[in-house]
């Protein structure tokens, strides 16, 4: 559920022959050379960055970029097919995050306001305190909450070390109980203090969101976002729902050096954290529709592009569940607004940009490495 270069700890990988090896008996190793539709060709670039991904040692990964010329995709490795659907990840987070700005635009939700004032009692204990975080602070990850998941190993309390990769270790644990295990660990700092990513935040908006509208999380999603964008291929897994629909690549995580199949995951419990299911061309008529103005009023969407930065030179900043990238390309400055995700399994990056090109990336692994992040600045540049 990590954004794509927020705190994420890149993991090395063995050498791409290695790997070939280590899922050859899985998945098999062919197609390293990515390919696009040959009727409307891809730039280069964005095929080479997806071979160079597979060559570094990852299973496969799918670039699907949509604009003025269609929808368009390439593919390299085996498992990523036209519609193949894979988690999200922390891209939920713009999703969840679009549906408060819309209870903000109807005055059901002040962003100002304390999140007392909506889940009273809920953010209490151990110097927690419900009545100085806002709900803007918990869209925008400045609340100071602990993380009921925190990145680093050293971090996690001992109950949150067992079985993390599958998820089974949560599987019967709702948004309150995870909210209850962040309760357990003082503020990493003051509200309105700093930027440190925290999945908390997006847990507790979920459950104000029901609370206000009295109806599911899910319910909220597909009537607000899903239904009216015939985003047909998206969904929240239902608890007990371990397995993708059809089609979708294998999900890989890495066991003792060892690729091994991690699709069918305990995965529901994410809920506003990380739990969406989607497709490519469905993230893009996504983030398009929201860059555009026809998910929220112009005064929201203002709010939302509103940032404060994560890395020291600026080039990636957050606003209200949303990540704004300013990547180096060649002789200039290429903008995108979405988020990234990743969950065991797959790694998501999702944006779109002013100009109307959406580009979502998916890789079916979470556990990528120091090729990751330059493909991806590579495939945005050659769209951009």
């Amino acid at each position: 559920m990590n954004p794509f270069l927020g705190r994420h700890r890149w993991r090395s990988v063995v050498p791409a022959v290695a790997a070939c090896l280590a899922l050859a008996a899985v998945a098999g190793c062919g197609g390293r050379t990515a390919k696009s539709d040959p009727a409307t060709p891809l730039p280069a670039q964005v095929t080479d960055a997806l071979t160079d991904l597979v060559g570094s040692g990852l299973p496969a990964a799918q670039a699907v970029i949509s604009g003025p010329e269609g929808t368009r995709t390439a593919t390299a490795g085996t498992g990523y097919v036209e519609g193949s659907h894979f988690r999200i990840g922390s891209v939920t987070k713009s999703f969840v995050a679009t549906v408060v700005l819309q209870l903000v635009g109807e005055g059901s939700v002040e962003l100002e306001a304390p999140i007392e004032k909506y889940l009273p009692g809920v953010v209490q204990g151990n110097g927690n305190d419900g009545n100085r975080i806002t709900v803007h602070q918990l869209l925008q990850h400045t609340s100071g909450l602990a993380d009921f998941a925190p990145e680093d190993p050293s971090e996690k309390q001992p109950q949150q070390l067992d079985q993390m990769s599958d998820g089974k270790a949560y599987r019967d644990l709702g948004p309150a109980d995870l909210v209850g295990i962040a309760m357990t660990m003082p503020p990493q700092f003051e509200p309105g203090a700093q930027f440190r990513y925290t999945n908390t935040n997006y847990v507790l908006l979920g459950m104000m969101v029901e609370r206000l509208t009295g109806r599911p999380l899910a319910t909220e999603i597909s009537r607000r976002i899903l239904d009216p964008l015939a985003m047909r291929d998206t969904y929240l897994p239902v608890p007990g729902e371990t397995g993708l629909r059809e089609p979708h690549p294998t999900g890989f995580h890495k066991v003792d050096g060892t690729w091994a199949d991690i699709t069918d995951i305990e995965a529901a419990w994410t809920g506003a954290a990380g739990a969406i299911v989607s497709t490519g061309p469905d993230l893009n008529r996504f983030t398009t529709a929201l860059i555009t103005g026809k998910l929220l009023p112009q005064a929201q969407l203002d709010l939302m592009k509103n940032t404060v930065p994560m890395t020291p030179d600026g080039a990636m900043a957050y606003g209200l569940g949303l990540i704004r990238l300013q990547l180096p390309c060649q002789n200039r400055t290429a903008e995108a607004w979405g988020h990234a995700g990743g969950i065991p399994g797959f790694s998501t990056l999702a944006v779109a940009t002013p100009g109307g090109t959406a580009i979502a990336v998916s890789v079916n692994t979470e556990e990528t490495n120091d090729h990751f992040s330059p493909a991806l600045t590579a495939i945005v540049c050659a769209v951009a």
